[in-house]
């Protein structure tokens, strides 16, 4: 009698998780901008507080309070907002005013290709473009760009705030989880929030020393050869590095392309997506793999499937977010026997998921 229904209960129990699934990806979707800073802060907490306690190592600021150390990180991450959002403002009104240069090197650069295939009949890109120009709305375009700078302004704002109250409720977290659950369950969680902080934490700093270090050299490149805005290229470059295989490749393109529009030469483009992308292979070859190491278990078919999947629920924050919140899921899934076929399926290293869990 048991056997026939296991397979029933079997059953149940996958259209049960399958409908778990779906409406937990209704929710992310719907709660989209009450989430979305939720998790960013909770990300960012990961890498200030793996700051801090590298600060404690450093021989002089060791000696400070623990609670001094992450109220100075604190700061230096506000800081580095502020400097960001100002970058971007400045950035948005120097291309403004150098459109009509971009316009006119692409156009003499057009047409020099054009000649020398001798093509009598070479498009006037100027008319081309003041054609299209006509027939956009340009307050249409203005409110969605306004908007679209508040919302992230929002976000931003909101993702601050909720990481000052994490770092400062950190602390009582253990002792609210003792109080909360049984003697069994609670030793349980801590195990799963030790690896996770051990994890993410781990993996979220040294991603950002090693975006830290490809910003610094995609700056030097972008410095040497007089590009427009290098230092705004340099930090979208480190950003964009936060996503796997997909952001490099964009990291590199614009700058390229922007360096097409100013100087109008195939040849300086070259070299500019020549070094870029060395500078991207090293770090991503090199550099990366050396000191990141397997902190994140997972198959590069899962990181794919969750970046796609990330992507689609939340645009750009959510690729960035993609790798450390599929870490998280997959780690909660390793502790608990039911969902544990389900975590060795996503690791890519199953002998050290499996040694990991023996421990």
């Amino acid at each position: 009698m048991l056997e026939r229904r296991d397979p029933l209960r079997a059953f149940a129990t996958l259209v049960l998780a399958v409908v778990l699934a779906v409406m937990i990806g209704w929710l992310l979707v719907v709660g989209r901008a009450v989430l979305m800073p939720i998790f960013i802060a909770v990300i960012s907490v990961y890498v200030l507080l793996t700051a801090s306690e590298a600060l404690g190592r450093v021989p002089v600021i060791g000696f400070l309070p623990e609670w001094v150390r992450r109220g100075l990180v604190l700061a230096l991450f506000v800081l580095a907002l502020i400097m960001l959002a100002s970058v971007m403002v400045g950035t948005a009104e120097q291309v403004v005013a150098r459109l009509p240069v971009y316009q006119k090197n692409l156009t003499t650069m057009l047409t020099d290709i054009l000649s020398r295939f001798d093509i009598q009949e070479i498009p006037n890109l100027t008319t081309l473009i003041e054609t299209l120009w006509g027939r956009i709305n340009l307050q249409r375009l203005a409110a969605v760009g306004l908007g679209s700078v508040g919302s992230l302004a929002g976000i931003i704002f909101m993702a601050v705030v909720y990481s000052i109250f994490l770092m400062a409720e950190r602390g009582g977290f253990a002792r609210k989880i003792a109080a909360a659950l049984p003697r069994e369950r609670a030793s349980q969680t801590h195990t799963i929030v030790r690896d996770i902080n051990r994890s993410i934490g781990e993996y979220l700093a040294v991603k950002t020393l090693v975006n830290i270090m490809l910003g610094m050299l995609s700056f030097v490149v972008l410095t040497f050869f007089g590009v427009d805005f290098a230092l705004f290229w340099a930090v979208l470059i480190g950003l964009l590095n936060y996503i796997p295989y997909v952001g490099s490749l964009l990291g590199v393109m614009f700058p390229v392309l922007l360096t097409l529009a100013q100087y109008g030469s195939l040849q300086t483009t070259l070299f500019v997506a020549v070094l870029l992308t060395s500078a991207q292979i090293w770090v991503g070859n090199a550099l990366e793999p050396r000191m990141i190491g397997r902190r994140i278990n997972m198959s590069p078919f899962v990181v794919l499937v969750s970046l796609a999947l990330w992507s689609s629920l939340w645009g750009i924050p959510g690729a960035i977010l993609a790798i450390p919140l599929t870490s998280i899921i997959a780690i909660i899934m390793a502790n608990f026997e039911s969902t544990r076929p389900i975590a060795l399926m996503l690791a890519d290293d199953v002998q050290a998921l499996q040694k990991s869990a023996e421990e």
